[in-house]
């Protein structure tokens, strides 16, 4: 008898010492039922005001949301304020950028000329592809090549390469990055992307590349994984031609796609993709931009994407070589693309795009997935803008990161 009272007494005081854990832990799950709910109730908030928007759009103005055009200007003009009435975003080259203030001054036109928040987009990766360079009043630091972060392979300085390129392009009024390169080397032949890279290795990719793009998004500015679905293995340049990527889908599994497994399972928010033929998964040599096996069948279905789909620029060679304009766009959109890139022309493009749906070559109801996509990644992140210092360019934190890199 006296051993089953010890044996109660023992049970009972297990059970008291480990109450307050117990409670600790059911607040604990309160707090993450509590934030899962709020998460959904924004969700709910944000896909209302997108339903509300879209229902007061007209056909020409849902696939103008769905066009990102490049512009040789470098201020405002008539002709431009007529064509920005039409597109959902710029992207900007050197071309476009001279001194800060004519630059800040041109993209704050530029945004005023819509109605929904526009995107405002350029190629700022570090290493060779860097556009804010150009500025001819200030001489900006120039961040090393992403091969040379890989090779530091830190996660808080990749973070950091992440926040320094987005307050650089907040600095301007810029709110989209085409970075970072999620591609993984995986041919020594490989010139078109070479040490835009981070590494051969694909986990070093995956968690460089992810955390760049948290450095972006936590700082405000849109960042879009590229190039999907891997161009490090091609050996000729989409810019001129169509790269034949000779992988099966194992081998891509295995590697180009570790660093977009990531990232999708993280909240990953828009990618890009390239011009691309991959004959051992689609059967044929239709380029991956254009394909459903790749963007709805791969991206989307198997990978569990749900976020915006967006080409590379249209005037590449890899699809103006092999098809017409409005073949281009029925077929990116067809295969579950989002965003056009850099088409010839937004009104042609407009015009082109409503013939096809007018003709049952693409069905409006593809339009409508694409707009709502589109509208709640702006709505997201575009509805506080805020405009930093030009100090920010050239400040001490600015210049130690950078240093970090080279030492």
């Amino acid at each position: 008898m006296k051993k089953i009272i010890l044996v109660i007494v023992i049970i009972l005081i297990i059970f008291l010492v480990s109450f307050p854990f117990i409670k600790i832990n059911n607040k604990e799950e309160a707090n993450t039922v509590k934030e899962i709910k709020e998460q959904e109730k924004l969700e709910q908030k944000l896909d209302e005001k997108v339903d509300e928007v879209i229902s007061n759009l007209t056909l020409e103005e849902k696939i103008a949301q769905m066009l990102i055009i490049s512009i040789n200007e470098t201020k405002m003009s008539e002709k431009l304020i007529s064509e920005l009435k039409s597109v959902g975003g710029v992207i900007l080259f050197s071309k476009n950028i001279t001194t800060y203030d004519n630059t800040v001054n041109f993209i704050k036109d530029i945004k005023s000329t819509a109605k929904i928040p526009m995107f405002i987009s350029v190629d700022e990766e570090g290493g060779t592809v860097q556009r804010l360079t150009s500025l001819k009043d200030i001489e900006l630091k120039s961040i090393p090549s992403m091969f040379s972060v890989g090779k530091k392979n830190d996660e808080e300085l990749s973070y950091n390469i992440g926040k320094l390129l987005a307050e650089r392009l907040r600095a301007f009024g810029f709110n989209m990055d085409f970075a970072p390169v999620a591609d993984v080397i995986d041919n020594e032949d490989n010139k078109v992307i070479g040490t835009r890279s981070f590494s051969t290795d694909a986990n070093v990719v995956s968690n460089m590349a992810f955390n760049v793009y948290r450095g972006l998004i936590d700082n405000k500015v849109i960042g879009v994984y590229k190039h999907f679905p891997g161009h490090g293995y091609a050996k000729s340049d989409s810019h001129l031609g169509l790269p034949v990527i000779d992988k099966t889908k194992e081998e891509l599994l295995n590697l180009d796609l570790v660093p977009y497994k990531t990232a999708i399972e993280n909240g990953l928010d828009i990618v890009m993709v390239a011009h691309l033929s991959l004959p051992k998964i689609t059967n044929d040599n239709t380029p991956s931009s254009l394909s459903k096996v790749i963007v709805t069948d791969l991206l989307r279905n198997e990978l569990h994407f749900n976020g915006v789909v967006i080409t590379d620029g249209l005037n590449m060679k890899a699809l103006t070589k092999n098809y017409s304009e409005k073949e281009i766009y029925e077929r990116a959109i067809n295969a579950g693309v989002d965003i056009l890139l850099m088409p010839v022309s937004s009104k042609t493009a407009i015009e082109k795009i409503k013939t096809s749906i007018s003709e049952g070559a693409i069905d409006e109801n593809r339009i409508n997935e694409s707009v709502k996509r589109i509208l709640k990644l702006k709505y997201k992140y575009l509805n506080s803008e805020e405009l930093l210092s030009k100090e920010i360019l050239t400040d001490s934190e600015t210049i130690n990161i950078i240093d970090e890199i080279n030492n």
